[in-house]
């Protein structure tokens, strides 16, 4: 395999829309800098909204750090994710205060409304719920967050009106 920079060709990724010179000021503000893998990854994602492999793939190569610490980084962290997710991504906490209080009917509403299963995104492109195992709120539970925003003492009812309400937003 050669390398496309020797032919001083742009590297291409499967998905057409990550568009790498995005990512290049920060490649080159940190890439040789040690311990800043992190950094670059969490960039990346907030660019792209997720890393594909083959993104991995070339930030290892930019950086000379290996491919497999790359991948593992990504696998450890909770933070980081390597499929797509929808416009408003939904972190359900599972913890203990959560599920004693009905975060499991929460799951089943978001469910049951947006029609995926956790991890996958919904027809419309908004939405994709994950389930977590703490979010830090537990006198809010059943809690979850889309965004920056928590919402807590969730009820069924309260699910769908939230998530009702964010889609008349994107609506207008």
């Amino acid at each position: 395999m050669e390398c496309n920079c020797k032919n001083n060709q742009k590297p291409t990724l499967l998905d057409p829309t990550i568009d790498l010179e995005l990512l290049e000021p920060t490649l080159i503000r940190y890439g040789n800098e040690k311990g800043s893998l992190i950094p670059i990854l969490q960039k990346a994602q907030d660019l792209y909204g997720y890393l594909p492999v083959d993104l991995l793939v070339y930030i290892a190569n930019r950086t000379g750090v290996r491919p497999s610490k790359v991948m593992g980084t990504v696998s450890f962290y909770t933070q980081f994710r390597s499929k797509p997710v929808g416009k408003h991504l939904i972190l359900l906490c599972q913890g203990t205060a959560c599920h004693v209080n009905g975060s499991g009917e929460i799951e089943t509403a978001i469910k049951d409304y947006l029609k995926v299963e956790e991890g996958e995104i919904t027809e419309d492109g908004l939405f994709t719920y994950n389930n977590v195992a703490c979010i830090g709120c537990c006198s809010l539970s059943p809690v979850f967050m889309i965004g920056d925003k928590s919402y807590g003492y969730l009820t069924k009812e309260s699910t769908v009106e939230v998530l009702k309400k964010i889609q008349e937003e994107e609506a207008l």
